[in-house]
């Protein structure tokens, strides 16, 4: 028999929450990510929880007990409860009754197989009980082991419940899939047949998923695999596969951390309105626009951006043309990052203003700059007496 541990299980939260319902003569069973993750080694995030009592029982079974309990998701059977401070989704079991590929009616269900069976994939179909003991009524488990994400019985039903399960498999492959196995022939050819059901999908959806999905420690296999199905051209026009292996590559050469925005842009796509992405997002998207154009040195960048942004420039501007990346003098650019322009409007005047002060500016921060930072206050002024 499987068993699953963790501090997230054990925690008094979580044990509060299920005994509630169990002690009511309910079930209470982990669900989903949490329970994959446990079984995975990876990190759990989030504490799911999955009962055949009715929300309004659950309601009023938080109530008896000294719990918060919020309604967000009512309708669909998801009660929030919070326990130790810890927020817990608690979600009646569901079969669904009606789907159009981005919605479903869902009806109540009593057992947990019945659950399990409008799930997407066999491994987020596992449920654990307060104990850890693994339940796995579609045989998951196998599939876990082997890092093979499939879909549930028919995969292209699945999709055609809900067109986003598309880029989830593209996402969990690159998250927990092994690269050595391939991917499930079934569930790409499902995938390469429903093509124009990611037309229906919101664009906040589509983009959500694909920063996640281009945030995983290496996407290369998984974004190689969308672009060979369409899917790539579909949800990223103007995309190309091809330079995230060496911008993969780069950022390890370089010790910079995944990022799905840095990775989106070294794609080819950079129009983050479109994916209805944050404000913040977008800025960032725009500055990884430029460091990519940029014709600057290393040293300029990491003077006007720091350190950190001169070393993405590298890494993506070498990517794009399919190059591993050529290591910086980390000194100069933390030395650069810290210098500090020793010339203000105030020293110039009254001998320039407006426009032309600002041109002064610029023509005495440029040949610091190009001393290496190096020029001091006063033979800068000197050069602009001399001027």
């Amino acid at each position: 028999m499987e068993r699953i541990t963790g501090d997230w299980l054990q925690a008094d939260g979580a044990q509060r929450v299920m005994l509630m319902l169990e002690e009511a003569g309910f079930q209470a069973l982990a669900v989903g990510g949490c329970v994959r993750n446990a079984l995975l080694g990876a990190l759990v995030a989030d504490v799911d929880i999955s009962t055949d009592a009715r929300p309004q029982k659950v309601m009023e079974l938080a109530k008896q007990a000294g719990l918060k309990a919020v309604p967000t998701g009512i309708d669909h059977g998801t009660i929030t409860v919070v326990s130790e401070g810890e927020p817990y989704e608690i979600t009646t079991f569901r079969a669904d009754i009606e789907t159009d590929g981005r919605r479903a009616v869902i009806r109540f269900a009593d057992e947990v197989a019945e659950d399990a069976i409008r799930r997407d994939f066999t491994m987020n179909a596992l449920y654990a009980d307060r104990t850890g003991r693994v339940i796995d009524p579609l045989g998951g488990l196998p599939d876990l082991k082997a890092r093979r994400f499939r879909f549930i019985e028919d995969a292209d039903r699945r999709i055609r419940e809900d067109y986003l399960r598309i880029l989830r498999f593209f996402r969990f492959a690159a998250w927990y899939g092994d690269p050595s196995e391939g991917m499930d022939a079934e569930a790409l050819s499902a995938i390469a047949s429903n093509l124009d059901g990611l037309d229906q999908l919101s664009r906040e959806r589509v983009g959500s998923e694909i920063v996640k999905l281009l945030s995983a420690p290496d996407p290369t296999m998984a974004v190689f695999v969308m672009e060979q199905t369409g899917v790539l051209a579909r949800v990223l026009p103007g995309a190309v596969a091809k330079p995230l292996g060496p911008l993969v590559m780069n950022e390890g050469t370089l010790k910079l951390a995944p990022d799905g925005l840095r990775r989106l842009v070294t794609l080819g796509f950079s129009d983050g309105a479109s994916l209805r992405l944050s404000k913040v997002q977008q800025r960032q998207i725009e500055l990884y626009q430029r460091l990519i154009m940029s014709q600057e040195s290393s040293r300029d960048l990491a003077y006007r951006h720091g350190a950190r942004a001169a070393c993405e420039a590298l890494a993506m501007q070498a990517a794009s043309l399919e190059q591993p990346v050529i290591l910086p003098d980390h000194r100069a650019l933390e030395a650069a990052e810290t210098a500090k322009f020793p010339i203000t409007a105030k020293d110039l005047m009254p001998d320039f203003s407006g426009a032309a002060l600002g041109a002064r500016l610029k023509e005495l921060e440029a040949a610091w700059i190009t001393s290496d930072f190096a020029l001091s206050k006063a033979e800068l002024l000197s050069s602009h007496n001399k001027g």
